[in-house]
């Protein structure tokens, strides 16, 4: 993992973090009407603790901060096919919504009941509920994609979420837990704490058959998550991720995830998501693959035309790269850049085009591999 760690004689400290200033253009090939370009920088950064209680307890506290609003505006940053959240009354589309100020803020306690057994209690507002894999934020296999998947509200769009307690039990290589939350998604108001619901659960089961395997399947009844779209949905996902390294100075990361929405009176949407990092020195080399159905709520499309229940298929395909320029302390300047290729239903040809495209050009900061 990327970060900076330093201990006190009670305390082990980490920081960790992503800071990406590019120039983003979606849809350079001039194909449709949504796309967007524009100078930006998506970021956020992480500061976690954790000291030992008596003989077999731990303690934890997690912080995660994002300067996105006031670096990039309240509407987020432009990225085709992208949906979830709203901005002055109107749903955000092709752009990606911008990270509260405070996305996590959260305690947990473990407590070893035997070598093979544990028991903990997280607490979080905002933070993460016991729903999907990591967040993309903080997969080693996406840490060098500045931009969010658009399968994101399928996979892992909780993970900001004001108001969250979990309770988990783990027995050897397995761990389940059970969580209550908020199922509404934060308001455009970045910079401060939204109403705590608790009016949403899920349940996560995980596997963990070595130190290079994650595999988790989760489900959760999520309560209104969106401001402009009243409804309840049943979110289901299953992930597996591979970390191996491959040499002293090369490391291969990888990520499959499913998700799927259910809402009541409409047919289920899935998404699938495949995405991997190999790096080798100040190399890295990153790819992410999606499938993804979007209905019309989600594209801001007029029911009139296209039907109530329209579905539409979406297909994208990024790869690029990312060159160590200069190491600065223990963090590291990287330059890079990525392609991405979209592929969508022939019935939005007249709005996005067919096949349009999206490239980028990006100075990175990001602390060094521990």
């Amino acid at each position: 993992m990327n970060g900076v760690m330093f201990h006190t004689p009670k305390w082990m400290y980490m920081l960790h973090g992503n800071l990406f200033v590019r120039y983003n253009n979606q849809d350079f090939n001039n194909k449709g009407t949504r796309g967007g370009s524009e100078f930006d920088a998506p970021n956020w950064l992480m500061f976690m603790g954790q000291r030992q209680v008596g003989k077999n307890g731990q303690f934890r506290f997690g912080s995660m901060l994002s300067l996105d609003a006031p670096l990039g505006g309240g509407d987020g940053y432009p990225l085709l096919f992208q949906s979830g959240e709203a901005y002055k009354g109107k749903a955000i589309v092709d752009r990606q919504h911008p990270h509260d100020l405070f996305s996590e803020l959260s305690v947990s306690y473990s407590h070893a009941l035997s070598q093979k057994t544990d028991v903990f209690v997280y607490l979080a507002y905002p933070g993460e509920p016991a729903l999907g894999p990591v967040a993309f934020m903080h997969r080693p296999s996406a840490l060098a994609n500045p931009d969010a998947p658009i399968t994101h509200h399928w996979i892992d769009a909780t993970h900001v979420t004001f108001g969250v307690a979990t309770l988990g039990f783990r027995y050897g290589k397995f761990k389940v837990e059970a969580s209550s939350f908020t199922g509404r998604e934060p308001d455009e108001h970045r910079y401060d704490f939204d109403k705590p619901r608790f009016d949403s659960f899920s349940g996560r089961l995980s596997y963990n058959p070595s130190k290079n395997w994650a595999l988790q399947v989760s489900q959760a009844f999520v309560k209104h998550p969106e401001i402009l779209h009243a409804g309840d949905i049943k979110r289901t996902t299953a992930s597996a991720i591979y970390s191996v390294e491959l040499g002293a100075e090369s490391r291969l990361n990888t990520t499959a995830v499913w998700g799927m929405n259910k809402a009541a009176h409409h047919d289920a949407e899935n998404a699938a998501l495949l995405e991997g990092e190999w790096s080798y020195k100040k190399l890295a080399l990153h790819g992410r693959y999606e499938w993804v159905q979007k209905g019309i709520e989600e594209l801001s499309l007029d029911e009139s035309v296209f039907g109530h229940d329209a579905v539409f298929p979406v297909n994208a395909f990024t790869m690029g790269f990312n060159y160590d320029l200069f190491d600065i302390a223990q963090t590291k300047l990287a330059g890079g850049s990525q392609i991405t290729f979209y592929n969508a239903d022939g019935r939005l040809n007249n709005l996005y085009g067919k096949n349009p495209m999206a490239i980028q050009f990006y100075l990175r900061w990001y602390p060094r591999l521990m």
